[in-house]
């Protein structure tokens, strides 16, 4: 899952970041709304995480401008305005959902994992391909009864395997889903990681991989 925290609070991003990045989420950051508004047409991001009060382009503004889009992100309204009045003029605006600061922050990943999967090609929580379960949300992933121990970025890659199966999935939709805007576009991460992923799968083999389309579950 790929996330957008946009955030004018330096310190407050940081540690948001680093908080969904440790629960396998590949995250990126914004401290204004321009800056926002040109990442999120750039990159496939599956949920925005919104101030509302930004410098450059209000966070009103850029909602309304996210939520008019195509193949627009789900977007959740996280701003210290609480009253009821305001939470309802953000609804309205298109978000939805709404936390209000300071929040806590077990709630704030389950909220984001829940807007994920109402995305309208989102596929029901429970994963299961090929004889492996996958729950995104207690994190864990068994294969015929046997937990597999997959790190963070294993868990992720092995997510958006299953999300695409029986389909394929470039290297490159693995790099921009799985890691973040950092991330070095001609690295072989994505190949490295998926060998991993297939050593703790054990046999018989279910990763395929066709050059110069990408890998598959089934």
């Amino acid at each position: 899952m790929r996330v957008l925290v946009v955030e004018d609070d330096h310190a407050l991003a940081e540690v948001v970041v680093e908080g969904l990045t440790d629960s396998g989420m590949a995250v990126d950051v914004a401290h204004d709304g321009l800056a926002a508004a040109t990442k999120v047409g750039l990159a496939p991001y599956d949920v925005v995480v919104l101030d509302r009060d930004l410098p450059g382009l209000h966070g009103d503004t850029l909602c309304l401008q996210i939520t008019e889009r195509a193949d627009r992100p789900m977007v959740l309204m996280l701003t210290a305005a609480s009253a009821p009045g305001d939470r309802v003029s953000g609804l309205t605006l298109g978000a939805d959902d709404y936390l209000s600061k300071p929040f806590h922050f077990p709630e704030l990943i389950l909220r984001i994992q829940a807007l994920a999967r109402r995305r309208p090609d989102a596929r029901p929580r429970v994963l299961c391909v090929a004889g492996i379960e996958l729950d995104p949300v207690r994190r864990t992933a068994v294969r015929d009864g046997r937990h597999l121990g997959l790190s963070v970025k294993e868990f992720a890659l092995l997510e958006e395997l299953m999300r695409a199966s029986p389909g394929f999935i470039s290297a490159e939709t693995l790099l921009e889903k799985v890691w973040d805007e950092h991330a070095d576009q001609f690295t072989n991460t994505v190949a490295v990681t998926i060998g991993r992923v297939r050593r703790k799968l054990g046999n018989p083999p279910l990763i395929t991989t066709l050059p110069g389309v990408g890998y598959r579950v089934t």
